[in-house]
C-alpha cells in the first residue's frame, strides 16, 4: 500500500505516504488507484510535499474499463496503490489494438514501453490543434502521425484525403517516398514556385471563385465595396462571350455613365472633361469620341458636340442626351457567373473597368475612391507574378478540378496533396488557403451522401491565416470558423499547426476537440492556451514549459486522460532542421 488518505479538497486527494521515497522511482505523474469495496477511483500524483502526495482525481475503473470523470469520491478507508504497469494501457493506451480502427502516436514519457494510441474516429473526425514553440518538434510529429496512418501493416487508408498547406515546403521530403513503401498510397505536390520544373504549379481556375473569394482576393475592406464586385462578376459573364452582345452591353454602360454626367449639374467644363475622360478610356467601335452624330443636313464627330459656347454652356446638351439614350438597352440581363464558362483575370479586369463607370459611381467622389481601390488592385494582380496562379488553359468544373487534385498521373487515388506556399507572401497565402478551404467545404456540402468523402485540411503556421480578421464584418462569416462550426457533419476537418496560438481566431480554436501541445515558452501563448482551450487544467499548463523536444501533452476527445507522449522521429523527416551555423562557419587551420 502506498499510503493513507488524510484529506479531500474538491478534486484533490491528500495521501500520507508510508513508503521510503528515497528507494522508489519518481512518483510525480504516476497513476494511483484508490480501492474500496464499491469503487476504484484513479488519480495522478501531481505534487509531493513533506511526505504528503497531492493526487488529482481522473476517473474510475468500472467493469475493468477506465471511465474518465469522477462521480464517487474515494473513501478515507480506501487502499491507495500504484496502478500496475499491466493496467496502465487501460488508462492511457489502447486495450485491444485494431489496425483499421486505431492509430499509434508514440510512447508514454512516464511509463517506459507503453504505447499511446487513439481511436481513428475520435481523433480524425474532430478538429485538432498542434501547438509548440520553434524547435519543439511540431513538424516532425505531424509527419510521424501521418506516416503511421499510412504505413499500417495490414490495412490501407486508401480513401483518406489530406490537404496540407505547407508554409515552408517542409513536408515534401517526409511524404514523397510513401508510395515506394505502400504502393496504394499516393502523394501529390503543388508549388508556388513558378520556376520549379519538377512539380506542378498551383493553379486555380478563376471561374470557380465566387463573390466572397474575389472580395478576399482584392482585399476588400468595406461591405459597401461588395456591390461593385458583384457588378463586375455579372459583367464578366458577358465580356467573355460573343462580340456583338459584349459591344451592346458596353455601349449601354458607357451611355448610362455619360447620361449621369450630363444630368449631374456640374459646370460645363467639368462635364466636358469627364465625358472626354470616359470616352478616352472606355469606348467601342460604335461609341467613341469620333462617332458621327447625325442631324438633318449636318454630321459631326461626337467630340464636337461637347464644345462650350460663349455663354459657358454646352449647346448640344439635348442632342447628346437623346444620342446617348439611343444606346440604352433595358432588355439586357446580367447574372452572376455559375462556374459553367471560362474567363480570365484580364476579362475580370475589363469588367471592373466598366463596372467602375456604372451604377452612378462617377457622381460620388467617395464611392468612386472606394471602388477605384479595387480597380487598382485587380490591375496590380494582372501585372504581377501572382497572376500565374489563375492561368488555367482549359475549362474545368469544380467537381472535375477537385477530382484531378486527388488523382495521380496513373489515375490512382491521391491521399496527400501538399501545397508548398513558401514562395508567396503571407497576405496572399492567407487568401489562397481561404479560397481552397471554401472550395473543399462547398464541394463536401453539396455531396449527395453527406460526409462520404472526408477532407482533412492541415494548416502549417495556422496563425498566419486563421485570424480574427475582417471577414465576418465583410462577408458575414470567416471560412475557417464556419468549417470548425459546421465541417464535422460534412466530413471537413481542420488541423491547426502553430507556434503562436495567441494569434489564432478564438472561435476557431474553441471548436477544436483534440490537442497536442509541445513545449511553449512565450507567456502570452501559455496564458492564451489556458484561457481558450476547453478542459485544460492547471496541471497541464505547468507541464508545457518543461517538455523535451518531441514530447507533448495530449488531451481531448481522443484521449481518456491528459497524457505526456514521446513521439518517434519520422522517417524520412521533414526539411525542418535548423541551420548548421558551426558547420558552415568553421574550417580547419592550414
Amino acid at each position: 500500500m502506498l499510503g493513507t488518505i488524510i484529506g479531500i479538497e474538491e478534486d484533490i486527494v491528500l495521501v500520507s505516504l508510508n513508503v521510503d521515497l528515497g528507494k522508489m522511482q519518481n512518483l510525480i505523474s504516476s497513476y494511483v488507484v484508490m480501492d474500496s469495496e464499491e469503487h476504484k477511483v484513479i488519480g495522478e500524483i501531481i505534487d509531493i510535499k513533506n511526505n504528503i502526495a497531492s493526487v488529482n482525481l481522473l476517473g474510475e475503473f468500472i467493469n475493468d474499463k477506465f471511465v474518465f470523470g469522477v462521480i464517487h469520491k474515494p473513501s478515507f478507508s480506501s487502499n491507495v496503490k500504484l496502478v500496475s504497469k499491466e493496467r496502465i494501457p487501460l488508462i492511457i493506451g489502447i486495450d485491444k489494438y485494431k489496425e483499421n480502427k486505431h492509430l499509434y502516436l508514440g510512447t508514454s514519457a512516464i511509463y517506459e514501453g507503453v504505447k499511446i494510441g487513439v481511436d481513428v474516429n475520435d481523433f480524425f473526425s474532430n478538429h485538432f490543434a498542434i501547438f509548440g514553440s520553434t524547435g519543439s518538434g511540431k513538424s516532425c510529429s505531424v509527419a510521424r502521425i501521418i506516416q503511421n496512418l499510412f504505413e499500417k501493416e495490414k490495412s490501407v487508408a486508401y480513401k483518406a484525403s489530406f490537404f496540407i498547406f505547407d508554409a515552408y515546403g517542409e513536408y515534401h521530403n517526409a511524404f514523397c517516398s510513401l508510395h515506394s513503401k505502400v504502393p496504394e498510397i499516393n502523394f501529390k505536390a503543388y508549388t508556388t514556385n513558378v520556376f520549379d520544373k519538377e512539380h506542378e504549379t498551383l493553379r486555380i481556375p478563376l471561374w470557380l471563385l465566387g463573390l466572397d473569394d474575389i472580395a478576399l482576393l482584392l482585399e476588400a475592406e468595406k461591405s459597401s465595396q461588395m456591390p461593385i464586385i458583384e457588378k463586375a462578376l455579372k459583367l464578366v459573364t458577358i465580356f467573355g462571350r460573343e462580340e456583338e452582345l459584349v459591344i451592346k452591353h458596353k455601349n449601354d454602360i458607357i451611355a448610362r455613365a455619360i447620361l449621369d454626367i450630363l444630368s449631374s449639374g456640374k459646370p460645363s467644363s467639368q462635364i466636358r472633361d469627364q465625358i472626354f475622360s470616359v470616352l478616352t478610356h472606355y469606348n467601342t467601335k460604335d461609341l467613341n469620341l469620333e462617332t458621327p452624330v447625325f442631324q438633318p443636313g449636318y454630321t459631326r464627330p461626337l467630340k464636337q458636340c461637347l464644345l462650350i459656347d460663349a455663354t459657358g454652356k454646352i449647346r448640344e446638351m439635348e442632342l447628346l442626351t437623346s444620342f446617348m439614350e439611343s444606346f440604352l438597352s433595358d432588355d439586357l440581363e446580367l447574372n452572376m457567373p455559375d462556374g459553367t464558362f471560362k474567363y480570365t483575370l484580364k476579362d475580370l479586369q475589363e469588367a471592373f473597368d466598366f463596372a467602375l463607370i456604372s451604377e452612378g459611381v462617377l457622381n460620388s467622389d467617395k464611392v468612386y475612391d472606394d471602388f477605384n481601390v479595387l480597380k487598382v488592385r485587380i490591375h496590380s494582380l494582372v501585372s504581377s507574378d501572382y497572376s500565374n496562379y489563375f492561368e488555367y488553359d482549359e475549362f474545368i468544373t469544380k467537381e472535375e478540378y477537385i477530382r484531378r487534385l486527388l488523382t495521380a498521373k496513373d489515375g490512382k487515388k491521391v491521399q496527400i496533396v501538399n501545397f508548398n506556399i513558401n514562395y508567396i507572401d503571407d497576405r496572399f497565402a492567407k487568401t489562397i488557403t481561404k479560397i481552397y478551404s471554401k472550395l473543399l467545404f462547398d464541394y463536401a456540402k453539396d455531396l449527395k451522401k453527406r460526409a462520404s468523402l472526408p477532407f482533412h485540411i492541415v494548416l502549417e503556421e495556422a496563425h498566419r491565416y486563421v485570424q480574427n480578421d475582417n471577414d465576418v464584418k465583410l462577408l458575414g462569416y470567416n471560412i475557417f470558423e464556419r468549417i470548425t462550426k459546421e465541417g464535422r457533419k460534412y466530413g471537413v476537418i481542420l488541423g491547426l499547426i502553430s507556434q503562436r496560438p495567441s494569434e489564432l481566431s478564438e472561435t476557431t480554436l474553441s471548436q477544436c476537440s483534440n490537442f497536442l501541445i509541445f513545449k511553449m515558452l512565450h507567456p502570452k501563448d501559455v496564458v492564451y492556451i489556458k484561457e481558450m482551450v476547453p478542459n485544460i487544467t492547471t496541471e497541464i499548463v505547468k507541464k508545457l514549459k518543461i517538455l523535451q523536444p518531441g514530447t507533448c501533452v495530449a488531451f481531448g476527445n481522443a484521449f481518456k486522460v491528459p497524457i505526456i507522449i514521446k513521439m518517434e522521429m519520422p522517417s524520412p523527416a521533414p526539411s525542418s532542421e535548423s541551420c548548421d551555423i558551426s558547420g558552415i562557419w568553421f574550417i580547419d587551420k592550414k
